[in-house]
């Protein structure tokens, strides 16, 4: 990130990454600056010709919106961005419709091909490249989403099987434009474990276990059936 333009850089992390503390569980800062990591990796490791700037701006706005409708944050980020007139003293106009494009089309359910190469990156560097971190982010999106039905441990994995088959099973709707081989050791590896589901499940425990001793009492209360 040695040539994003500081002064855009400080304020990014001062008035926006600042805002995802208030995010649902598995798209906090964490995901983020993941993603933000992950987007110059791409660019690095396949040598794309764009401007960094609008990468790290992109990355940081993307999942901006989850926190008022998980179901439409891709549009909320995006007007979000849109409505941030001190952008306007970073890019251009036809910048900040790229940008604004960009942030729309890093959905992974996305039923069209990202406009640019700028949403390719985004979408590809917002794929997971571990199985236990996607299983965690899984876990901590529906103790949040899903807090007032309070669900058993096994809802909670039952719903994960069924969400990552779609998403990661073969012919899953997840699209990936830069096939590294660490998506690529991902993949192959979540497959592994959808094609067996006994395998599966002790995966996520394994997950869930670790996830009790890192902070204590997130599972108070919780059944195993």
């Amino acid at each position: 990130m040695s040539r994003v333009n500081m002064v855009l850089k400080k304020y990014i992390e001062e008035k926006i990454l600042t805002l995802y503390d208030n995010n649902i569980g598995g798209h906090g800062i964490e995901h983020i600056r993941f993603v933000i990591r992950r987007s110059f990796e791409i660019v690095n490791e396949f040598h794309l010709d764009v401007d960094l700037n609008m990468v790290y701006v992109i990355a940081a706005f993307h999942d901006i919106g989850y926190q008022n409708d998980p179901d439409r944050h891709e549009e909320i980020s995006s007007n979000m961005f849109r409505n941030n007139y001190d952008m306007r003293k970073f890019f251009d106009e036809k910048q900040i419709n790229i940008i604004a494009e960009a942030i729309i089309d890093h959905r992974a359910s996305l039923e069209y091909e990202p406009r640019s190469i700028y949403g390719k990156i985004v979408s590809s560097a917002d794929r997971e490249i571990s199985v236990e971190n996607m299983f965690e982010r899984s876990i901590l999106f529906q103790l949040d989403k899903h807090k007032k039905e309070n669900p058993t441990i096994m809802q909670i994995i039952d719903y994960s099987y069924k969400k990552l088959s779609s998403k990661y099973g073969k012919g899953g709707y997840a699209k990936m434009y830069f096939q590294d081989k660490k998506y690529m050791d991902y993949l192959n590896r979540m497959q592994e474990l959808l094609e067996d589901k006994d395998k599966f499940i002790e995966a996520e425990l394994q997950v869930i276990r670790r996830l009790e001793m890192d902070k204590k009492n997130l599972f108070l209360n919780k059944k195993f059936n």
